[in-house]
C-alpha cells in the first residue's frame, strides 16, 4: 500500500516538472538554447519628443536617429535650402539617450544630448551669405549726350549669420524642424542722385557753361575758353579750391614771361572769384575783360563776366563735378 501510494506521488512530481519544462520551453529556441525577452522602454517615454515607449533598444535607437537626421529647412530669398544635421557636423548622443530610456518610469521625457559644430555651422553661413548677400550699388554719375545722368541706386542685403546660427541651435538641441526664415540686414548705398548736388558742363565749342542740379538744367552762362594754342582740358574734372579776391600769379609758360603778381582789385585778371580745378592750373574765374565772353580767348581757363562767376561760386562747393566738352 505504502509503495503504491509513493508511486503516485513521484508521477504527480513528474507531471508538475513537465509543466515548469513547458513554460521555460516557450523562451527556448529550436536548437535548445534559451534567451531571455528584450527589455521593453517603460510607456509613455519619450527622447527630445520621439515616442519610444514600448520599444526595444534598436528600436528606440533607430527612430531616435532618423528623427535627428532629418533636415532643417531654412528659407532665403526666393529659395529654399535643406540642412542636414550632418551637413554642419552636428552629432547626436543617441544610445546615451535610450539606454537612460530603458531605465525610465513610465511617462519620463528624456532630453537628447546634442554636440553643435560653431565652425562646421559658421561655414555653411559663411557659403549661404556668399551666394545671396547682394552689395548696395550706388548712384554714379556720367555724360550722356552732354548731359548729366545719374544712376539709381540698389540697396543691398547681408545675412545676419548670428541670428541664423543661433535658430539652427535651436532647432537642432529641442529635436525641432520649424521652417527657418533666414533674416538679412539691409545695406544702403552710400551715393544716391541727391549727393552730387550742382554738375558743370562746359561746351568749349560754343562757350557755354552749362549748370545742373544733378541731371536737371539749371542755368547756363556765356564764358570764353582757351584757345586753339591753349586749349581748356577736354575730360571729367572737379573744383579742388575756390577763393574769394585772389591773387593772380604768372604760370610757367611762355606767355606769361615777365609778368608779376598782380592783387586782388579791378584790374586782377581773375576777377573776384577763383574756382580752381583738379586739371593742373586750369580753373573757373571771372573776367575783367567782358569783350571775351563767347570767344575762345583765354590760356586755357574758363571766363565769366564777374557777376556771373561770384553767383556759381555761392551754388557750388569743392568737389563739384566739371565735365569740358568739346561740343
Amino acid at each position: 500500500m505504502r509503495k503504491a501510494a509513493l508511486a503516485v506521488l513521484f508521477v504527480l512530481g513528474l507531471l508538475a516538472a513537465g509543466s515548469l519544462s513547458a513554460g521555460v520551453v516557450a523562451a527556448t529556441t529550436s536548437t535548445g538554447t534559451t534567451t531571455a525577452a528584450p527589455q521593453l522602454i517603460a510607456p509613455g517615454v519619450t527622447i527630445s519628443g520621439v515616442d519610444v515607449g514600448n520599444f526595444t533598444e534598436g528600436e528606440a535607437f533607430q527612430a531616435v536617429t532618423e528623427s535627428f537626421a532629418r533636415p532643417l529647412v531654412l528659407t532665403v530669398p526666393r529659395h529654399r535650402l535643406a540642412l542636414t544635421p550632418a551637413r554642419i557636423g552636428a552629432m547626436a548622443a543617441v544610445r546615451a539617450a535610450v539606454k537612460r530610456a530603458l531605465a525610465a518610469p513610465a511617462g519620463t521625457e528624456l532630453k537628447l544630448r546634442v554636440v553643435l559644430s560653431r565652425r562646421g555651422t559658421k561655414r555653411y553661413l559663411g557659403a549661404v551669405a556668399k551666394r545671396f548677400d547682394r552689395k548696395a550699388v550706388d548712384s554714379k554719375l556720367f555724360l550722356h549726350g552732354l548731359r548729366p545722368q545719374v544712376t539709381k541706386p540698389q540697396a543691398g542685403r547681408a545675412l545676419r549669420q548670428t541670428r541664423a546660427m543661433d535658430a539652427i541651435f535651436t532647432a537642432l538641441v529641442t529635436n525641432t524642424r520649424p521652417l527657418l526664415n533666414l533674416q538679412f540686414a539691409a545695406l544702403r548705398p552710400t551715393v544716391t542722385p541727391s549727393s552730387f548736388g550742382p554738375v558743370i558742363v562746359i561746351r568749349r565749342g560754343s562757350n557755354r557753361l552749362h549748370l545742373y542740379k544733378g541731371a536737371q538744367p539749371w542755368r547756363v552762362f556765356g564764358v570764353a575758353t582757351g584757345q586753339s594754342r591753349y586749349p581748356s582740358p577736354l575730360g571729367r574734372w572737379h573744383i579742388v579750391v575756390k577763393w574769394r579776391n585772389p591773387w593772380w600769379y604768372p604760370p610757367n609758360s611762355d606767355w606769361a614771361k615777365g609778368q608779376k603778381p598782380i592783387p586782388p582789385g579791378p584790374g586782377n585778371p581773375l576777377g573776384t572769384r577763383w574756382m580752381g580745378l583738379s586739371a593742373s592750373g586750369v580753373g573757373i574765374h571771372g573776367t575783367p575783360d567782358d569783350a571775351s565772353i563767347g570767344y575762345s580767348a583765354s590760356h586755357g581757363c574758363i571766363r565769366m563776366h564777374i557777376s556771373d562767376a561770384e553767383w556759381v561760386f555761392n551754388h557750388v562747393t569743392i568737389g563739384t563735378t566739371v565735365f569740358i566738352v568739346s561740343a
